[in-house]
C-alpha cells in the first residue's frame, strides 16, 4: 500500500469520526433534555443559574434525608458531596454554563455509578429550580 493509499483511508476514517460528533454536538447544544449516563455519571443541561441550582442540589440532598458533608465552589463550577447509609458517595458537579443555564452531573458510588439513585436525585434537583 503506497503513502496515497494510506493517507485516503485516513482521512475516511477521520471523516467517519467526525460525523459521529455531528449529532452528538447538535443534541449538546440543545438545552436542557434528556440526561445522559457516561462513565458512572448523569448529567443533564437545566434551566437555573448555578447559585440557584447549587442551592437547588442542597435542598433536594436534604429532601432525601442526606446530609451534605462537603462543599467546594469556585468560580464556575462547584461540588457537593452527601452520602447514602449503605455507604455510597454521592457528587453532585455543578458547572456554570451561561447566565441561566448550569450542567449537573451527578455520581452515585465510586466504581460503576447507580444510575437509578443518581437518576432520582437529579430529579429532585430539577423539582427545585
Amino acid at each position: 500500500m503506497n503513502k496515497k493509499d494510506m493517507s485516503l483511508i485516513f482521512l475516511f476514517l477521520f471523516s467517519l469520526n467526525l460525523a459521529g460528533c455531528v449529532p452528538l454536538l447538535a443534541g449538546a447544544a440543545g438545552g436542557s433534555g434528556t440526561a445522559v449516563w457516561l462513565s458512572g455519571k448523569l448529567s443533564r443541561e437545566v434551566d437555573g443559574s448555578f447559585e440557584r441550582t447549587i442551592e437547588a442540589s442542597k435542598k433536594a440532598l436534604h429532601s432525601l434525608k442526606l446530609e451534605v458533608t462537603k462543599t467546594t465552589v469556585d468560580k464556575n463550577i462547584a461540588q457537593i458531596m452527601s452520602e447514602y447509609n449503605d455507604g455510597k458517595t454521592i457528587w453532585i458537579d455543578v458547572r456554570r454554563i451561561t447566565e441561566k443555564h448550569s450542567r449537573v452531573d451527578v455520581r452515585v458510588g465510586a466504581i460503576d455509578g447507580d444510575k437509578e439513585a443518581a437518576d432520582k436525585i437529579l430529579e429532585k434537583i430539577e423539582r427545585y429550580l
